[in-house]
């Protein structure tokens, strides 16, 4: 069976998309999903996002297989990505959208509804071509990472925890997927291939982690790198940068509103004061299509 893809990116993280819209399981294992995202044998991409009906009046699903075959519930970039795919597949015309360019478009913001294992995510197209995502309310407490570095019912806020021989200070943050962050002076000089899966591994995180190195330029801009749990190192991630302005806040870095610069280019994080939802804008931009 012929399969169509689109491949998107959002800051280098980058996707292969499916509609899936015609079935609520994914036309895709998490065996192939491996295959298509290997950059030498496949089509290459962090992960495989299926566009696949709306669960509980939302107006989509959004499912996700990582480049090792895990599903992880969320993810940040992907549903920018999936916004993007989803305006295409509508004919409301991604080409039109510009989406990531920041030229300006005569048609007015398109919004979505798009059940996610983290919960409801509401992304929306703006008429410049960036997509500003509703993320929702960061979960704080120990026993919602899931974590045991503290109890489950207290915060995990500038802990102690030993990973390769070293004692570092963490904070760690939900948002809908686990995020442990660490304050550095330099992040380019963190060997990010050999420390991030000692944390990712690391035995007090139970579901594995999503570990975010970050410098503090400034208090409205912060310099991100990551090591993803079940992709490695990728040029970006969403839920990350959103953590990590939520626990520049918890320790008193950063402001509520910052840029986070990764590797691929920056996102617009808010952490809003008036409702405390966290709010996320950046680029999605499709790369080609192509027929597996």
């Amino acid at each position: 069976m012929a399969i169509e893809f689109t491949k998107y990116h959002g800051l280098g993280n980058d996707f292969i998309l499916i509609d899936n819209r015609s079935s609520s399981l994914p036309v895709v294992t998490p065996e192939q999903a491996i295959k298509l995202c290997d950059r030498h044998f496949g089509i290459g991409a962090d992960g495989v996002i299926f566009a696949l009906p709306g669960e509980n009046g939302t107006d989509y699903t959004m499912r996700i297989f990582n480049s090792d075959g895990s599903e992880p519930e969320m993810c940040g970039n992907g549903i920018r990505c999936l916004a993007g795919f989803l305006a295409d597949l509508e004919r409301l015309g991604t080409g039109d959208w510009g989406l990531g360019t920041g030229e300006e478009s005569s048609q007015s913001s398109i919004t979505y509804r798009i059940h996610t294992l983290a919960g409801v995510m509401i992304p929306q197209i703006l008429p410049n071509g960036q997509v500003k995502v509703d993320m929702g309310l960061p979960r704080l407490l120990a026993g919602e990472i899931p974590t045991t570095l503290t109890p489950a019912e207290e915060k995990v806020i500038s802990q102690p925890l030993e990973v390769a021989g070293q004692t570092w200070d963490v904070t760690c943050v939900s948002m809908g997927n686990p995020h442990c962050i660490t304050f550095v002076e330099d992040v380019a000089a963190i060997e990010l291939e050999t420390i991030g899966p000692k944390f990712e591994h690391h035995p007090v995180f139970p579901q594995r982690i999503n570990t975010e190195f970050i410098q503090v330029v400034s208090r409205d801009y912060l310099k991100m790198r990551v090591w993803e749990r079940g992709a490695g190192i990728t040029l970006a991630c969403g839920t990350g940068a959103c953590a990590s302005l939520v626990a520049g806040v918890l320790t008193g870095k950063c402001d509520r509103t910052a840029t986070v610069e990764l590797p691929g280019g920056p996102l617009q994080i808010e952490w809003s004061e008036i409702d405390q939802r966290v709010y996320m804008t950046g680029p999605a931009e499709k790369v080609f299509t192509g027929k597996l």
